[in-house]
């Protein structure tokens, strides 16, 4: 599988940082969060942000996604990366993060980050 970071970088304007613990890469674009990674979680794992619709269904669709751990439990979900959520699935979900954040920034802000995408 494509890894977190290697899905999320190829997005627009993404930045990685640390800010809660070292080896836990959070994923912002133009200063807003969308993904947090747990790499080294057995297994690992992946909190998004997530539409509130869309985070219930894929709550009951599987049972490897749960309300975001530490997180507003509307709008975020945790992933664990334990094969049972498809790989394309995973990817699409990363995405998704991304544009929930997106639609957050300023007008301005959006329209540039959105002309990235070619």
């Amino acid at each position: 599988m494509k890894s977190v970071r290697a899905v999320a970088s190829e997005l627009p304007e993404v930045t990685e940082e640390e800010p809660f613990r070292e080896g836990v890469p959070v994923f912002k674009v133009a200063g807003k969060v969308f993904a947090i990674w747990d790499p080294n979680s057995d297994p690992a794992q992946v909190t998004l942000k997530c539409d509130p619709d869309l985070a219930l269904e894929l709550r009951a669709q599987y049972a490897a996604v749960s309300p975001g751990y530490h997180t507003n439990k509307r709008l975020w979900n945790t992933l664990v990366l334990d094969g049972t959520v498809p790989e394309d699935e995973v990817a699409e979900l990363i995405r998704h993060a991304w544009e929930q954040a997106v639609a957050t920034l300023r007008k301005a802000d959006r329209e540039r980050v959105l002309r990235q995408l070619g």
